[in-house]
């Protein structure tokens, strides 16, 4: 039996411990927020957070998560809309909108290790986040604004 806690909720798993997290989320839970895009932790529209730091939920085994507190886009915002929700809005980052809830949990992880990012330090960050609408700019614009404002 797997322990963890989701968006700050205790859950037990007794399933396969070989089961990516993205299939518990998704299935299990019925957290969709989370997407699947390539199965293989390219792309990153399943991340999500493992003990704060953003992991690709599509390739993360639920061994790997006993006893970790995993926050998906759900909980974001909880109480209101988080600054970085709140820049994606202001600069109207998403078009067809699929990736979005993986590049936000990106880049709140980004700012949480690196307050004030250079651009280099955002892109490098982000790296690992595809946007098929090709928003890079926008996303960098909102990741600037968001760092002005306590994340």
């Amino acid at each position: 039996m797997i322990q963890l806690k989701i968006n700050g909720v205790a859950r037990s798993f007794s399933g396969s411990p070989d089961m990516p997290l993205l299939w518990y989320l998704r299935d299990e839970l019925g957290l969709t927020g989370t997407k699947f895009g390539c199965g293989v932790a390219l792309c990153g529209a399943c991340t999500v957070h493992r003990n704060g730091e953003a992991v690709r939920s599509c390739v993360t085994p639920m061994s790997s998560v006993a006893g970790a507190d995993v926050t998906t886009i759900e909980a974001v915002g909880g109480n209101g809309l988080h600054p970085v929700q709140a820049a994606w809005m202001k600069h109207n980052v998403p078009q067809c909108g699929y990736c979005q809830s993986g590049q936000i949990m990106q880049a709140i992880a980004l700012l949480r290790a690196t307050p004030k990012p250079t651009d280099e330090q955002i892109d490098d960050g982000m790296a690992g986040n595809i946007c098929r609408c090709g928003t890079y700019q926008r996303i960098r614009a909102a990741i600037k604004t968001a760092a002005k404002e306590s994340v």
